[in-house]
């Protein structure tokens, strides 16, 4: 394992235990503040992040465009289109 990659891990480590730390003190501490609030929210922000995507052309297994449009109409009739 190279250094670069260990000190990723340890940061994700890091930043995994921050969020933790932030929800549950949301939870179960009454005076929980903005603070703890910024946190959990940024943290689930990134979560919903689409970083696994790539342009279509380059996906693997990526489906043509009109792939429905032929599997229903496959005369090449559109409905007028």
């Amino acid at each position: 394992m190279t250094s670069g990659r260990g000190a990723c891990r340890w940061a994700v480590l890091g930043l995994g235990v921050l969020w933790w730390w932030a929800v549950a003190r949301l939870a179960l501490t009454p005076g929980a503040g903005v603070l703890e609030g910024a946190v959990a929210a940024g943290g689930w922000g990134l979560s919903v992040l689409p970083v696994h995507c790539a342009p279509k052309a380059r996906a693997q297994g990526a489906l043509a465009a009109g792939r429905w449009r032929h599997a229903w109409c496959p005369d090449g009739r559109h409905g007028g289109r």
